[in-house]
Formats: structure tokens, sequence, C-alpha cells
């Protein structure tokens, strides 16, 4: 699938394509920029394009017959030149929703481990979905997705139909933002086969590179330093996915809190070193014993809690020596 090798799928991939330089036929390896000034200059591109693009608002207002709730951007000039600008678009009425923001701390790029950016990760709702549940950053997802560069040039795309992966195997920019998006009521299973879904979240997320690939170019569009813009259509999601099913639901081994599971890894400091982060892990300690078997379940066989059996504070799962 498309997504996965464009958008990539963990801190360890990641480290993967930044390795790519060393076989780069000129021999020559560029080290990174610094996040911080990256992240200010991606803010300034991101802050201009949204200044001077509106998008389709006015048929979110009052959909035609014929509309396909597709979002879509233009340049404010020449007869758009009243339209109200994304930034703005809070301010619209018959809008509901609009632009938001959110700030991200990443250090996954840094050059030094001093060096921490705050980036604004910038996404717009144009329609919320009638559900009342938004995904987690740990869930597995099920949406349509089109990627573009700030120019406009598309990258990537998902087929019309529903595709369906984890929010932590993506760009971390991508999942922060669709955290956001609510998703539809209803699936329905149409006369030839194919699936649709009602009242799902329309919107578009707006990354910086420090989110996205930073230095490492992806494929033959996307080069280094790139912010990106995603359009998104979000149906449905699995509540509490289970990526590695280990018994512990994903979101719960986000550790540290920071929205981010693939900085999490119990094990990488242990004598067996798996470098594999905790989501994606099922024996997080690596003592030998899986997670399920160091954790309580009720009688579904769900999550209850942890153990502590040594009482020394660390629950078992994530004590290789308890």
């Amino acid at each position: 699938m498309k997504l996965k090798y464009l958008l990539g799928l963990t801190i360890m991939i990641a480290s993967i394509w930044s390795c790519k330089k060393d076989d780069d036929p000129i021999g020559e390896v560029v080290p990174p920029r610094s996040i911080i000034e990256v992240a200010a200059e991606d803010d300034a591109e991101i802050m201009e394009y949204l200044s001077t693009h509106f998008f389709n608002y006015d048929e979110f207002q009052n959909p035609p017959a014929d509309f396909d709730y597709k979002i879509r951007f233009d340049t404010i000039a020449g007869d758009n030149q009243e339209k109200i600008s994304i930034l703005d678009s809070g301010t619209i009425p018959g809008i509901e929703f609009g632009m938001e923001t959110i700030t991200v701390e990443s250090s996954s790029f840094r050059v030094s481990d001093e060096e921490v950016a705050d980036h604004t990760l910038y996404y717009l709702i144009a329609r919320q979905g009638g559900s009342e549940a938004t995904p987690t950053i740990g869930d597995n997802v099920t949406l349509r997705y089109e990627g573009s560069l700030l120019d406009g040039t598309l990258f990537d795309a998902s087929s019309n139909q529903p595709v369906q992966f984890n929010l932590s195997g993506v760009v971390r920019g991508f999942g922060n933002g669709v955290e956001y998006l609510k998703t539809g009521t209803e699936q329905i299973v149409n006369g030839d086969g194919t699936v649709s879904y009602s009242d799902y979240g329309i919107g578009a997320i707006f990354i910086p590179s420090g989110l996205a690939y930073f230095n490492s170019p992806s494929g033959s569009v996307i080069s280094a330093y790139s912010p990106l813009i995603f359009k998104v259509d979000t149906f449905t999601y699995e509540k509490d996915t289970d990526f590695d099913g280990d018994g512990i639901p994903s979101i719960l081994e986000d550790l540290d809190g920071d929205g981010n599971l693939n900085n999490d890894n119990t094990d990488v400091e242990t004598e067996r070193q798996v470098f594999l982060a905790n989501y994606n892990d099922t024996d997080d300690d690596a003592d030998g014993i899986p997670t399920i078997e160091e954790i309580n379940l009720d009688s579904e066989g769900k999550f209850e809690s942890v153990r502590d059996s040594d009482g020394d504070g660390v629950p078992d799962h994530l004590d290789s020596d308890s």
C-alpha cells in the first residue's frame, strides 16, 4: 500500500531512511539542519499558504445536489479576491469548525540531545464526523486520504475505497491531526460490494517537516524539509486497538504521555535490546515472558490492570527483574 511506503511506519524505519544517505552514489553525507531553525521556516511557509488560500467552504455551507464533499484549495486572487482564507476559516458563517492548531514537541530528528522543537500542527475541519468519538494515536483507523506538497503537487492518494492502518504507523503529524476528526455514524454495504460511510469527518492536516520526513527525501516528489498537506475523510476506527496483541490497548503504551508511541521502548536498555516500541512488542521488558502473561485480564480477556509482584513500583511487564 502506497501510504505505508510514503509515510513510513516507525522510528526504526525512519532511521533506515536516514541511513540511505550512505548509499548516495556521490558518497556525500549531509548532516541534518537544526530542527529548531527548520521548524520556524516550516511554520512561516505553512502560515503563508493558509493566509493566501481558501477552501470550497461555500459548498460545505450549502451543499449542491451533486456535491462530492471533497475539500478543494485555491488561491485568493482575481475572482476569488473576497474569499476567506483557510487561516480565518473559523469566522465563516455556517461553518461550525474551521482551522485549529496544536503544539507538538518533537525531538525525533534532533541534531543533539538538547535540541527539541515545538512544532505547530494545523488542521482544518470542514465537516466534523457525526459520531461522538475520535481515534487515539494508538488506534487502527479506516479512512481515505490525499497527500500533496504546498505547491499542490500530489504525491500519494488512497483509492476511493477506505484503507485501514494504525495511526502510530505513519508520520507523526498525520496521526496527531487525525485524532481531532470525529468518525462517521454508519457503515453502508453497497450493491456492488463496495463500502461507504455516512456522516464521516472531512478535514485537512498541514504538517511541518519535523513531524514528517524532515531531512530524508521520500520517493521522487518529497524533498528534504518539505511541509505536507493531507486531505482526510475519517470513516471509523477500532476503539482501544491492541496493535501487538499483548493484552494492553496501544494508547496505554504511551508511557510518557507525549502522543508519540514510537519513543516508548522499555526493553531497549536491557541486555536483549529489542528495538521495537512497546505498542509493537509482545514482550515489553525482554524478560522472555510475554506481556500478556504479566498483566491482569478480566473475564472477557480484556485488559484490567497491571501487576507489580516485587512492589518496586515498576509493573511486571516493564520490569525485567520482577
